[in-house]
């Protein structure tokens, strides 16, 4: 979605601060006013919640009602009463939020919140191609949904807003993770992450060179760590050190020249991100074999599979496992870790959309203008638009441009 062509999320909290009361309350008569509503996430350990109190708070002077369920903020540290406060109805019975115009929530729905879905209703949520279920499409379609998938979402210059910005979390936490598990006291070899002068660096490798090994990079050289980047494309390594403002040690994914790095290093970041399903396995099970004792690896992309052989998807509760002598975290959706800041960064992105769709009149109109929200929308009034899915799935997608010319 473009976020140029309108007001920021701080601009538009700068502007209803300065608005005199008896504005704000004629704002809540706008014609183009929308229910939305926040249920409760019930998948495992997904802590995240799409709005913040204070983006609640704006969208509720600019005449919309948010209905939140009773505790969704909670796992972030956002109280029922902070909503409450801010203008939202808390709502205690999940049937309540699915009576709204729109839903949005951080993970894919449910059987069951599918089943409290009602007929033309927009959904925003993420859909996770690795998980994604057919019969999760087909249930959708069938009751006329218009689906938002979030990790598609782009702006007006092609990013990708959603997934830079947990990218980034994910990217800048795999190296505060690496810090913690390094000590003594979690199991490490009891270094200090970075080193100090006189006591040679700690030697990182990152493998991926898009948002998140960007951020790992930028987080492990900002502490005092050497670090080698990997991948596949010179494009984006080039791109990363023009980011940097920097020269670094970088290499395109050679077996030879990989497994040599990683046998000398510290901590080793997966972080390669495929657009269409699992990411890439590059590391083999003989490379980590040779790598130090107590060395470590963060494996960010399990999220997709993993780029190590010897990942397996862990927890929050349970994040580590040793093999070969190589402690492993692969915990999935590292940013709900960090559920309050990534719930504000996600806010940050929400809230012009959903304004945005209110200001120009509903999903349909803010669709017909703008291409980032189409290539977004995988489910159009029961329709599926997006052919990766419809290959995958062997279901008739359809072009979503021909789908609102008829409308």
């Amino acid at each position: 979605m473009s976020q140029l062509s309108n007001p920021s999320f701080e601009e538009l909290a700068k502007q209803a601060s300065l608005l005199p009361q008896e504005k704000l309350l004629a704002i809540k008569k706008s014609k183009h006013s929308i229910t939305i509503g926040i249920p409760k996430e019930s998948t495992f350990q997904e802590h995240r919640v799409p709005l913040s109190p204070m983006a609640v708070h704006m969208l509720v002077q600019n005449g919309h009602e948010i209905r939140l369920e009773s505790g969704c903020g909670e796992k972030a540290n956002f109280a029922d009463y902070d909503y409450s406060q801010a203008g939202g109805i808390i709502a205690y019975d999940t049937k309540e939020i699915y009576e709204s115009d729109y839903i949005i929530k951080v993970a894919p729905p449910t059987d069951d919140e599918i089943k409290l879905m009602k007929p033309k209703q927009v959904l925003i949520s993420a859909i996770q191609l690795v998980k994604s279920k057919d019969e999760l499409i087909r249930r959708l379609m069938a009751k006329g949904i218009t689906a938002v998938g979030y990790e598609f979402l782009r702006n007006d210059e092609g990013v990708l807003p959603v997934i830079r910005s947990m990218s980034e979390i994910a990217g800048r936490a795999s190296v505060l993770i690496a810090a913690e598990y390094l000590s003594n006291y979690n199991s490490g070899k009891g270094e200090l992450f970075g080193g100090i002068p006189g006591i040679q660096p700690t030697h990182v490798v990152v493998i991926g060179a898009g948002a998140v090994g960007e951020y790992a990079v930028r987080a492990a050289i900002g502490l005092g760590a050497s670090v080698k980047v990997f991948d596949d494309s010179i494009e984006r390594l080039r791109r990363l050190e023009h980011s940097l403002g920097m020269r670094i040690h970088s290499s395109t994914i050679i077996p030879g020249i990989l497994a040599s790095a990683l046998k000398d290093c510290d901590l080793a970041i997966g972080a390669l991100r495929s657009p269409i399903g699992y990411s890439p396995c590059v590391v083999s099970e003989s490379m980590v074999q040779n790598m130090r004792s107590n060395s470590m690896i963060i494996d960010i992309s399990i999220d997709q599979g993993g780029c190590f052989e010897t990942s397996e998807p862990t927890n929050h509760k349970m994040p580590i496992f040793e093999k070969h002598g190589v402690l492993h975290y692969c915990v999935p959706n590292i940013p709900s870790r960090f559920a309050r800041t990534a719930s504000y960064a996600l806010s940050n992105i929400f809230t012009p959309l959903l304004q945005q769709i209110a200001e120009e009149g509903g999903i349909n109109a803010c669709l017909n203008q703008h291409s980032g929200l189409r290539m977004g929308t995988y489910i159009f009034q029961g329709k599926l638009t997006n052919a990766m899915l419809g290959d995958r799935y062997n279901i008739s997608a359809k072009e979503i441009e021909f789908l609102l010319a008829g409308m």
